[in-house]
């Protein structure tokens, strides 16, 4: 039995690229995809050193100040005492999205070291940490607890399969969330139920694919829409791009509908 590669000629499923030009491709950047994921949840994998030098990984809840996870962790715990002797660390943060493939969803890396805030940085990391966790309210001021900020240095993002890049510290900390993502669920789901025409008309006339047999909205952000085409050729992934960027979830209705009636002609 010969042993393939996943990046071997063959393995992958045919991708249909676009015959015509996208009208408006913008999509959000790493960065601010990163700061999407670090905002959609407050629970992650830690990644701390042991004293043998060994990797640990354990299960943390954070709070963000700036985009910088701020961790309450206990010295009783192992991961505790292995911040407290060296601060390099990493989380991993999945996007809580369901899904029937885990590896479909968004999660990122965020890599750095920790350091214990103080004065007014302090009084704010543990504010942004409460805010987070509410219940971080009964241990925060114990005595064995400790409240770290994780400064990133590194950032990973993957959107699932095939999308993937990093981001600069300074790129990161200067992005933020997506405001439309994390509330797009029901408008995806309208869409792709009452409306298959209009997304079919979409990916003809504004995503590139003039010869799509059948359009499917997977995501909505601030910039535009996924769609999942299917053509004769084999099925993609294309954009729909607003005119302009959303600033709110209560926009989103409104410019679905504008490229809807951009798409038809009107």
């Amino acid at each position: 039995m010969t042993t393939r590669d996943h990046g071997d000629p063959g393995d992958a499923p045919t991708i249909a690229p676009p015959l015509t030009d996208v009208a408006e491709p913008r999509r959000p950047s790493a960065a601010e995809e990163a700061r999407t994921v670090a905002a959609s949840t407050n629970t992650a994998t830690l990644g701390s050193l042991s004293s043998d030098g060994g990797p640990w990984a354990s299960l943390v809840t954070y709070g963000l100040l700036g985009g910088d996870p701020v961790l309450c962790v206990s010295h009783m715990a192992e991961h505790g005492r292995n911040l407290a002797r060296d601060p390099r660390a990493s989380v991993s943060i999945v996007a809580p999205d369901a899904s029937s493939d885990p590896l479909a969803n968004a999660r990122i890396t965020l890599a750095g070291t920790v350091r214990r805030p103080e004065g007014e940085q302090l009084a704010a990391a543990r504010e942004a940490h409460l805010a987070a966790v509410p219940a971080a309210k009964y241990y925060i001021d114990y005595s064995d607890f400790t409240v770290w900020l994780l400064e990133v240095e590194r950032v990973r993002w993957v959107g699932g399969y095939g999308r993937m890049d990093s981001a600069s510290r300074t790129d990161y900390a200067a992005a933020q969330p997506d405001p439309v993502t994390p509330h797009a669920a029901g408008a995806v789901r309208h869409l792709n139920d009452d409306h298959a025409a209009a997304l079919l008309d979409m990916a003809r006339q504004l995503g590139g694919y003039p010869d799509a047999t059948a359009a499917r909205c997977e995501r909505a952000d601030r910039y535009g829409l996924d769609l999942r085409v299917d053509t004769p050729r084999g099925w993609a992934v294309t954009r729909v791009g607003y005119r302009e960027p959303l600033g709110a979830p209560a926009e989103l209705r409104q410019a679905t509908v504008a490229l809807a009636r951009l798409a038809a002609g009107r």
